[in-house]
């Protein structure tokens, strides 16, 4: 099924915000290559939240479309829900590492919270190809050289592999 540019997606990830509904899409339109900002709407002078405030937005990253609200109290967000970012190289994975977690929490295996305590998971693309290979010790030793790392570092990860 082709979609046509003008296309809406059936499903868009909708992201709440208490107040900064603007701050992040523009902080996250400004990380990825290949982003822009869609419409922005505005909270009236009978709003309830001050006027000019930004009320929802809509922003594509690398293809992807979201919706941002600002709405109040905002519930927070968790890991049980993440956004899994493929990277071509080591270069493209500390990038976007530094770039998200300035400001928020780095965790396990790739994963980290930006400041707006969103989840992501930053991981290279060579990763899946050594867990996933046939030999059971060779992806052991990568799985358990993961494990001991918060941003994913592919040299070691090709060093275990390698054994």
């Amino acid at each position: 099924m082709e979609i046509t540019p003008n296309a809406q997606p059936k499903i868009t990830p909708f992201l709440w915000f208490n107040g900064t509904a603007e701050e992040a899409m523009l902080f996250y339109t400004s990380i990825f290559k290949h982003s822009r900002i869609g419409s922005v709407q505005r909270y009236p002078a009978n709003g309830t939240m001050p006027a000019g405030t930004v009320l929802s937005c809509t922003f594509e990253l690398e293809g992807q479309k979201f919706m941002a609200l600002n709405g109040s109290p905002a519930p927070s967000f968790t890991p049980a829900v993440s956004f899994f970012v493929h990277c071509e190289d080591q270069a493209e994975v500390d990038e976007l590492w530094d770039k998200l977690s300035a400001g928020g929490r780095e965790d396990q295996c790739g994963w980290l919270q930006d400041r707006y305590g969103l989840s992501w998971q930053i991981i290279p693309r060579q990763l899946a190809q050594l867990l996933h290979t046939p030999d059971p010790d060779k992806a052991g030793r990568v799985l358990h050289a993961m494990l001991q790392m918060t941003k994913i570092d592919i040299a070691t990860l090709e060093r275990a592999h390698a054994g």
